[in-house]
């Protein structure tokens, strides 16, 4: 299950809950009772081998004498 990161537009508090892909997303805060907002991160992708870079898939140029 994904996890997700809300603030609360009103109190500031920042929390994460386990959700999945049906479930609606939240919009009250439990503590104060304001608005939740979703807040959206970077997604880290590391790609591994060769190939991932333009230099990899073309030939060197042949040098001139």
């Amino acid at each position: 299950m994904p996890t997700y990161e809300y603030v609360c537009k009103s109190c500031g508090r920042s929390f994460e809950v386990f959700q999945s892909f049906t479930e609606e997303a939240l919009s009250t805060c439990e503590v104060c009772g304001g608005e939740l907002k979703k807040v959206f991160g970077n997604i880290g992708i590391t790609f591994k081998g060769s190939g991932f870079y333009k230099t990899d898939s073309r030939p060197s140029p042949a040098s001139e004498s």
